[in-house]
């Protein structure tokens, strides 16, 4: 295996902050403007992309060309994928009641608040997060077996992802499903398909940099908080909590998999919304 190009990885880890600061900053004026936080949702995955744009040009002469147009075409798909879908999620939609509740406990100005502890943030964890893209287009090495495999697993996390999302839209589409809980598809395999797709999409991403033991130590961290994140942070848990006392939402726990997917317990069927 060749030497990894520390120095200009360093300089990429600048080019990168500096990408996911412009998208934050941008969406922070736009959500001003509209008097509304909640399209910062919609800048999650174009940050990821952007990144993943910036290192792709810097990285140029160090890392595999093709490895670099791999990652970035497989960060680019989710990412634009993901914010496309929350915008259409989005529309007609007043301000998430999540910002709503945090921003009314806003000391002082509320938009100052919400660049700190929203956009500030986001960006922080997209240039943590995205480190796996970053690092495996630096890898000088062509893509091993390994690099193709985690290919095939970030394939099946976005199939998660986006056959989830769009079996769910299908599913809040019907009027007859109104106050029912969504347990069809592979919803009756995971409570959380399109959590379960993020999950697989980044140890996808982070495989691909493993070819080189300099850019998997250095990234590891990445997929370790991204599943940190879907369980036990912003993910699973606020939305079970959310959904904790709706009717028949804890008979879908009892026969149907908290994350990773298995065939559902034979129980009956509860009544709820989604």
């Amino acid at each position: 295996m060749s030497d990894f190009p520390w120095s200009a990885f360093a300089l990429n880890l600048a080019w990168a902050a500096a990408a996911a600061l412009a998208v934050m900053l941008v969406t922070f004026a736009v959500a001003v403007r509209v008097g509304m936080h909640r399209i910062v949702d919609i800048a999650w995955g174009v940050g990821f992309t952007a990144v993943a744009v910036v290192t792709c040009v810097a990285s140029a002469g160090e890392g595999d060309p093709v490895r670099r147009l791999l990652v970035t075409a497989l960060t680019a798909i989710w990412g634009l994928r993901l914010a496309v879908h929350i915008a259409r999620r989005s529309r007609g939609h007043g301000e998430d009641p999540r910002y709503e509740a945090m921003l009314a406990k806003a000391p002082g100005n509320r938009n100052a608040y919400a660049l700190r502890m929203v956009y500030l943030l986001q960006g922080a964890l997209v240039w943590l997060v995205s480190l796996p893209v970053q690092a495996a287009q630096y890898v000088p090495d062509p893509p091993s077996a390994l690099t193709w495999a985690g290919a095939a697993l970030w394939a099946v996390g976005l199939g998660f992802e986006a056959v989830g999302d769009a079996q769910l839209a299908r599913f809040k589409a019907d009027p007859a499903n109104r106050g029912k809980i969504m347990d069809r598809g592979l919803w009756s395999w995971t409570r959380h398909p399109n959590y379960f797709g993020d999950f697989c999409v980044w140890w996808g991403l982070f495989l691909a940099a493993c070819d080189s033991p300099a850019a998997a130590a250095v990234s590891v961290v990445s997929p370790v908080v991204m599943s940190l994140l879907l369980t036990r942070g912003s993910g699973k848990r606020l939305l079970e909590k959310h959904m904790a006392d709706r009717p028949g939402y804890t008979d879908y726990q009892a026969r149907t998999s908290g994350f990773f997917p298995r065939p559902p317990k034979r129980t009956h069927s509860g009544a709820g919304a989604r």
